[in-house]
């Protein structure tokens, strides 16, 4: 397999890994991923931009059989999907320095077993000759690690992007070539991994918008020959309005909370309200983080299980806490049998989430005649309150 270029003596030599079902033992990766790893030739010296997950080592090395040289291996970022096949490189390359940010070489150093001597550390704003060809170095902390950097390529007009505007995609296509199937996989890569930074990507954006780019080339995923595309859609993730939408996750065990779930989403509906509901035992995680990219509300549908909320409900409420959505809204509807203190403890795993908390809905075993009242006033409340903040 030869590397794949991008520009005259920039190359693509990374690895794409079809079968990979789980990132971090946590992120689901239906559609696989690809760890994105860049040579650049210059007149006078040779770089390597990022390396790839020490599971394919191989592959990378592989690209690298016939490049007698390389100079410096560039690393943006430290995890080791990225990082992780540096020492293989050094090995392969005596002569080659570690190129990163201070914070980036703290971070290294604790991973990798790179010497001291084998870094070359760059603030931000930092140039660096090839030759005949310049890059510059832009320190972009919290985009997803206080490390972060980006890298860009003047005369070519790159930015090498690191995780920023990445997909877990695994696909042939060196570039974006089906848009939409592309902006799904980009959204919930987006939805998963950036939005807990979205005020740090929010300042980035604006920074990147000083720079010419012809091509996006991210740490994951395609590569972007119309930046514009993914940097629009990142720019309404961040900070677009919310759209007239509740999310329902839920779980149920004996039908009562399903019952109530059924019942409200039928009340959102009726009165214009989008709904986007998922039952948890079978929910893939990632569709529920797309889905609170966009929506202001929140209602958690949760048994009691033990005086508090089902696991997979405290499960799920753990990670939206962690991702930090924008919503604006949030309420609680469930059941239980002789006692219940789901709401209290589900309000207090959400500490990072400044919502407005709407009236709970919560019944003692099944729901009869008073709590479905209850539901039409929550639904007459959260329609109420989209319509006073213009969502739609």
């Amino acid at each position: 397999m030869k590397a794949r270029q991008i520009r005259p003596d920039v190359y693509w030599v990374g690895a794409v890994d079809w079968d990979r079902r789980l990132f971090d033992a946590l992120i689901p990766l239906p559609d696989g991923t690809s760890y994105n790893a860049y040579l650049v030739k210059g007149g006078e010296k040779v770089a390597l931009i990022d390396t790839v997950d020490p599971a394919m080592t191989d592959i990378l090395l592989t690209y690298l059989k016939d490049v007698p040289v390389i100079d410096y291996v560039i690393a943006n970022h430290g995890e080791q999907d990225h990082s992780g096949s540096i020492p293989n490189v050094l090995e392969k390359y005596p002569g080659a320095r570690v190129v990163t940010t201070p914070k980036g070489k703290d971070i290294l150093s604790a991973l990798l077993p790179v010497p001291d001597d084998r870094f070359i550390t760059v603030s931000d704003g930092d140039t660096l000759s090839l030759g005949n060809r310049t890059f510059e170095f832009i320190h972009a902390p919290w985009v997803h690690w206080p490390e972060t950097m980006l890298t860009y390529l003047r005369e070519e007009r790159i930015l090498f992007s690191c995780d920023l505007f990445g997909s877990h995609l695994a696909t042939s296509d060196l570039f974006v070539n089906d848009e939409g199937q592309y902006y799904e996989s980009a959204k919930r890569y987006y939805a998963e991994i950036m939005m807990p930074f979205h005020t740090s990507i929010d300042k980035h954006l604006e920074r990147l918008g000083g720079y010419e780019i012809d091509i996006i080339a991210p740490s994951h995923g395609p590569l972007h020959d119309k930046p514009s595309f993914i940097m629009q859609a990142y720019r309404s993730w961040v900070s677009g309005p919310p759209e007239n939408t509740v999310v329902l996750p839920y779980v149920s065990m004996h039908g009562s909370t399903l019952e109530m779930v059924n019942y409200l989403a039928g009340a959102l509906i009726d009165r214009g309200v989008t709904v986007k509901r998922f039952d948890l035992t079978v929910t893939d995680i990632g569709k529920l983080a797309m889905a609170l990219v966009d929506a202001p509300t929140l209602v958690i549908g949760t048994p009691t299980v033990l005086v508090g909320p089902h696991p997979d409900v405290a499960h799920a409420a753990f990670l939206a806490n962690a991702l930090r959505p924008g919503l604006q809204f949030i309420s609680i509807i469930g059941s239980y049998g002789w006692g219940s203190r789901a709401v209290e403890q589900l309000q207090g795993m959400i500490p990072n989430i400044k919502a407005e908390i709407l009236n709970p809905v919560m019944c003692k075993g099944q729901p009869g005649e008073q709590e479905f009242r209850s539901l039409d006033s929550l639904a007459t409340a959260i329609a109420e309150k989209h319509k006073e903040h213009g969502f739609s």
